[in-house]
């Protein structure tokens, strides 16, 4: 989430700042992302590294390979959030100020736009912890994600589904139920946030 946070927020400042080609580019890269489900865009990333990757250094870097794939799958639910509240923050009186004091583009971005839009980013970054999450167990129970020997919940839940009509049920479900639990407690964060953030709502 840290990577996908800083990557999404990055680029849709940048391209809300700028404008331009950049802007462009950012966003069509994104409504392209936006039009598939990010389990495929994960299984895709993780192909490719597969078959970049020799098998042996593959293995060892599984870990850091489901990782990038989850962090760019989610980037884009921030880029466009991060440009929209961009544009707005641009055309109002302090960084009008600060552009005129010939302050650096980079210090105007990080010091007087960022601090204005964390409110839904911080919103989205919960809900898609959730979505992270989700993911992740996804990928290890179709058996693509952690290794075997790493503790996740989807493995959990891939092994359990072997015991389901042995009258041992709870291997299946309580890593379900946690996972559900797991899931439910992020959302309801994200919503908790939501109202505070959001002075309408208040």
């Amino acid at each position: 989430m840290a990577i996908a946070t800083v990557l999404g927020v990055s680029l849709g400042v940048a391209a809300g700042y700028f404008g331009g080609r950049l802007d462009a580019v950012v966003m069509r890269i994104a409504d392209v992302q936006l039009a598939l489900p990010a389990i495929l865009t994960a299984l895709l990333i993780d192909g490719i590294a597969r078959g970049i990757l020799p098998r042996e250094v593959s293995q060892d870097l599984r870990v850091f390979v489901l990782i990038l794939a989850i962090a760019l799958s989610l980037w884009v639910n921030f880029a466009p959030t991060a440009r929209a509240s961009t544009f707005v923050e641009r055309n109002k009186e302090y960084v009008q100020a600060a552009i005129i004091m010939g302050q650096h583009p980079l210090r105007i971005m990080a010091i007087h736009i960022l601090p204005n839009i964390l409110g839904p980013l911080l919103v989205i970054m919960t809900v898609d912890l959730a979505s992270a999450i989700l993911l992740e167990a996804t990928l290890s129970f179709l058996g693509i994600g952690l290794p075997a020997d790493s503790p996740s919940l989807g493995t959990l839940i891939r092994i359990g589904m072997q015991f389901l009509m042995s009258g041992e049920w709870w291997i299946l479900w309580m890593p379900t139920a946690f996972l559900v639990l797991l899931v439910v407690s992020i959302n309801v964060l994200g919503d908790f946030l939501r109202n505070i953030f959001n002075p309408r709502l208040r």
